[in-house]
């Protein structure tokens, strides 16, 4: 049976990246690997990854940051200027 949470882009920080509204702890159950799906408006990426460091420059990546919710940024860039997204945008992460 699939697993989901819903929510939306909260605020975007000093480095473009797109902070959710999706704490950790829904996140508790969600494998980290590429099985989960992360959808932000029309992007999308899979995994949830320990930090920046884990995928080449310029790769979607969703995270779990310093605030303790789900991150979206773009290695090395601004996610919010490489993807048009505004705050507000519906983000879904999916698992099974």
């Amino acid at each position: 049976m699939p697993r989901k949470v819903q929510g939306a882009v909260e605020r975007i920080d000093a480095f473009g990246n797109l902070i959710t509204d999706i704490a950790a702890g829904h996140l508790a159950a969600a494998p980290r690997g590429e099985t989960t799906r992360v959808r932000c408006g029309e992007h999308e990426t899979f995994g949830i990854f320990g930090g920046y460091d884990d995928q080449p420059e310029l790769t979607l990546v969703a995270l779990l940051g310093s605030s303790d919710k789900l991150e979206l940024a773009i290695v090395g860039d601004s996610a919010a200027a490489m993807l048009g997204v505004p705050v507000g945008t519906p983000v879904t992460v999916e698992w099974q």
